[in-house]
């Protein structure tokens, strides 16, 4: 009896030691593959492919990666490139992927500024809302500014958001109040707006909700002002109405 426990004792133990004796080798052989292709040349990085930018952006992204053909594909840690190339101003985001067995594919979206933040210093704001990096001195633009955001965190969030969707609300507009004709948004501490256009001196208040809703609305009553030749004398107008819109002329 005693004997037989003996012999399933010393049966388990081998077991065991041949199942760690197993792990072991694989986990040697895998050590073995991974440093082969670590060193491999035929693993090496020999092209990089970047869509979505290009020029000196493009160069920034290669160099910004310290990409280059004494790297092994297999080692780049593509977590980390994409933080470092995401870190670039003009660069929203980036997405990357391994080609074996040479090519590393850099996805890149643009960053394409829609209008400039006016606060303490000049930043550009995306279509989205977002602002992503500050206007140099020896830049020349011509884009709309936005006046009026509120230093609040979540609130700046907020305001810069509606100003977008008044920004691409516009886009899609023709003539006097088309994009091309926006000089300025200015954001109020409730959820309306005043906008300018550079061809018509006169305040227009909005809620950016209603925009697209009033937009037919404002090119009747700018095309009776133009008819009664009151257009020039128009100091307001509000479209922050139900029925309708409320215009305000200069003294005299």
């Amino acid at each position: 009896m005693a004997f037989s426990l003996i012999n399933r004792i010393g049966f388990g133990f081998a077991k065991i030691f041949c199942l760690i004796l197993t792990v072991a080798i694989i986990s040697l052989s895998f050590i073995s593959i991974y440093h082969y292709l670590l060193t491999s040349p035929y693993m090496k990085l020999r092209q990089v492919k970047v869509t979505g930018v290009d020029g000196e952006i493009r160069h920034d992204l290669i160099r910004i990666g310290g990409l280059n053909s004494e790297l092994s594909l297999v080692s780049l840690n593509l977590k980390k490139l994409k933080q470092k190339m995401e870190e670039h101003p003009w660069v929203r985001s980036v997405k990357l992927e391994r080609r074996f067995p040479h090519s590393l594919i850099i996805l890149a979206e643009k960053q394409i500024p829609s209008a400039l933040v006016v606060t303490d210093k000049i930043h550009y704001m995306n279509r989205q809302g977002e602002i992503f990096k500050e206007v140099d001195d020896s830049e020349e633009i011509d884009l709309p500014i936005i006046t009026g955001a509120s230093r609040d965190i979540l609130e700046n969030h907020e305001q810069l958001h509606r100003a977008a969707r008044v920004i691409r609300t516009l886009e899609s507009e023709r003539g006097l109040w088309s994009l091309g004709e926006l000089s300025e948004i200015h954001l109020n501490r409730n959820r309306g707006m005043s906008i300018y256009f550079s061809h018509f001196a006169a305040e227009i208040k909005v809620t950016v909700e209603d925009l697209v809703d009033k937009m037919d609305g404002l090119n009747k009553v700018a095309e009776h002002l133009t008819r009664t030749g009151r257009i020039h004398q128009v100091d307001r107008i509000d479209l922050d109405y139900v029925d309708g819109a409320v215009v305000s002329f200069r003294k005299g």
